[in-house]
């Protein structure tokens, strides 16, 4: 499928690893070149931003979108893997704990703070990853993390459960999250089910279903699951090029400001030094990402450099 770059919003399966949606919509979409942002573990379900063609290049991008998930904790059990994948390692009474503690316990994990990865996890240490050594009843240490929980919202309380609406940064471990408020309730707990709602502008209720999709309808059908590079790049400010600018783009090399349509270069002074910035030309085609260089004391050495180049012809 020639020509299809950008990222398809795909809801991930249970019982589905992430690299599992990867291989089977590169058999059945014919596309070689695929990959994904945001690993979801394979119990949970939800929103995975799938990478296509071009779109592979721009995965750093976005991974910095932050996330939105509903999450079940259950509290008064810990298990081996903070999650209901695991064994069950201790049980607690809950009747002492209210409603109202949870919601006061809760209300003091938003904002900044510090998280320490699960064993069960892929994080590397010393180029192993922790899930490896966890499988084989290893424990090492971990330094802490820093995430940002922008919000978590207490949505009902059902006996045992309780149900979470979180927003966070990236790098954060909902299962985590969960043991520690657990934890702090003095009672333990663990993530019981987590579906992933959003990842940045990717939402659930466009998602297409991983096991549905074919060839044939890829962009027909997806009913705004299809986001283009342009689309996903859309943060970046964009600037537009001459076609002398254009040829230069085509062999990766940098483009002086000489070479920006005459109305975009005041544009330029509202730009900070290394700020990415999307290069398009005069038929809002985009041809590349770049990044500024500004020189406040010799206008001439401002440019843009190439950072990816997605048009080369």
């Amino acid at each position: 499928m020639v020509g299809i770059d950008g990222v398809l919003n795909v809801n991930k399966p249970e019982g589905w690893t992430s690299h599992d949606v990867v291989a089977h919509l590169r058999k059945v979409l014919g596309i070689r070149k695929i990959g994904h942002a945001g690993t979801l573990d394979p119990a949970a379900t939800g929103v995975l931003p799938i990478l296509i063609g071009k779109g592979t290049k721009i995965a750093q991008y976005l991974i910095d979108w932050d996330k939105e998930y509903h999450a079940v904790l259950r509290l008064g059990e810990t298990t081996d893997t903070q999650d209901a994948t695991g064994s069950v390692v201790s049980r607690s009474s809950i009747e002492h704990v209210t409603e109202s503690q949870i919601r006061s316990v809760g209300a003091e994990f938003q904002g900044v703070i510090a998280q320490r990865p699960p064993m069960y996890s892929a994080v590397k240490i010393n180029g192993r990853p922790l899930y490896r050594m966890a499988r084989r009843g290893q424990q090492v240490e971990r330094a802490l993390r820093t995430v940002t929980i922008y919000q978590l919202e207490i949505l009902q309380v059902r006996g045992r459960d309780v149900d979470l609406r979180v927003v966070c940064s990236k790098g954060t471990y909902v299962r985590t999250l969960c043991e520690d408020i657990g934890e702090r309730l003095r009672v333990g707990g663990h993530l019981h089910r987590l579906i992933r709602t959003r990842v940045g502008p990717c939402e659930l209720s466009n998602a297409v279903d991983v096991e549905a999709l074919t060839r044939q309808h890829l962009l027909d059908n997806t009913q705004g699951a299809w986001w283009s590079l342009d689309a996903a790049l859309a943060e970046f400010p964009e600037l537009v090029v001459t076609e002398r600018g254009e040829e230069k783009i085509k062999y990766g090399a940098a483009v002086p400001l000489s070479c920006l349509r005459s109305e975009f270069q005041p544009t330029v002074a509202q730009l900070e030094h290394g700020q990415l910035v999307r290069l398009k030309n005069a038929r809002a085609r985009l041809l590349a990402l770049g990044k500024m260089h500004i020189d406040s004391h010799r206008d001439e050495a401002c440019r843009v450099s190439m950072v990816n180049v997605f048009a080369t012809g």
